[in-house]
């Protein structure tokens, strides 16, 4: 085995050594349970040179080392195959999911499956509206004067906003307008719809323009993507399994009761269906730097919605969570491209 490769294999073992132990590994452990093929004093040589390098650190005089946020981010970039899921899991995450009535349901049962598999925190985030589909668009007679907007896109997502109307509006007026919504948004992607929006007054009789300047003014504002994006998080209590990991709990809670964190970290993994892993401080958020996040974007055909991931310790096994978080993805994809 050539010395670079050995480092390498040295590195692995040390990492797979504290995941297990969470304690600091010396080179006699190293020779002890692992096949390296080499003496404990080459082990300790391959040592000094991975903490040269940065990819280890000796958290006290006379100890043993510990992955540093660079070794695990090599180690997670050489990672070739992840640990695949049983049958046993692959069915209960089916059947988990496929009792979902509807697309809140299935992303609250998504959070639970992913938090019950990876002993982590759980997030997911809800289809994003600009790349969501209009299916239908419905107004509902409140009263005279008082309508109810729904959107219902592709994604099975429904966004309801109450319209005041400037003056009574007849049944025929609220009909037409439906009517005339639909025929342009039906089936156009929800980042559009402003621009398709803008040359519509024209289309509509001058007696309900007024009623339709209101309506899309609602709707506009309906489709506002800060306003819109939510996430469901589960699995919070799970922190408390990894207390050892976090030098201080507290800023990690922060920064989960902050959507706004959570929701950028989630859209940088919307771009693709790939797994990304964000080690220490790779997470730009300060509450974050004693964490890992495993991320991956979900959708029918290969078209990324929105995300689902998880937050844990930096001692976490990455194989196993990376393709849990993998396999829940493409369950939720499937799901969406059924409805």
């Amino acid at each position: 085995m050539a010395a670079e490769d050995r480092k390498l294999e040295v590195l692995r073992a040390i990492i797979e050594d504290f995941i297990a132990t969470n304690e600091p590994v010396g080179s006699k452990a190293l020779a002890d349970r692992h096949n390296l093929g080499v003496s404990p004093a080459t082990i300790r040589n391959d040592m000094a040179a991975l903490e040269e390098e940065g990819l280890i650190a000796q958290p006290h005089t006379s100890a043993g080392r510990i992955p540093t946020d660079a070794g695990y981010r090599l180690f997670v970039d050489r990672l070739t195959e992840l640990k695949p899921l049983s049958t046993a899991e692959k069915r209960a995450i089916q059947a988990f999911l496929d009792g979902a009535v509807d697309l809140d349901d299935v992303l609250h049962r998504s959070v639970r499956a992913l938090a019950q598999l990876t002993r982590h925190v759980a997030v997911v985030q809800y289809p994003s509206l600009s790349r969501s589909r209009v299916r239908h668009l419905e107004l509902i007679a409140l009263s005279p004067s008082r309508l109810m907007l729904v959107l219902i896109t592709d994604t099975g997502r429904v966004e309801q906003r109450v319209v005041e109307l400037p003056a009574p509006a007849a049944d025929e007026s609220v009909a037409q307008l439906r009517a005339t919504l639909n025929a342009n948004l039906r089936d156009r992607l929800l980042s559009d719809a402003p621009e398709i929006i803008g040359t519509l007054p024209e289309r509509v009789p001058a007696e309900v323009r007024g009623l339709f300047t209101t309506l899309t003014s609602v709707l506009l504002e309906t489709l506002v993507e800060q306003h819109s994006d939510r996430i469901v998080l589960g699995g919070t209590a799970n922190l408390t399994e990894h207390a050892l990991d976090f030098p201080a709990i507290r800023p990690v809670l922060e920064a989960l009761e902050e959507q706004m964190v959570l929701l950028r970290l989630l859209d940088q993994s919307v771009t693709s269906r790939d797994v990304v892993v964000r080690i220490g401080n790779e997470n730009q958020h300060v509450g974050l730097a004693s964490t890992s996040i495993v991320t991956s974007g979900y959708g029918p055909q290969g078209l990324a919605l929105g995300a689902v991931g998880v937050l844990g310790p930096r001692r976490m096994d990455y194989a196993s969570t990376m393709a849990r978080v993998a396999a829940v993805a493409r369950y939720v994809g499937n799901i969406l491209k059924d409805r």
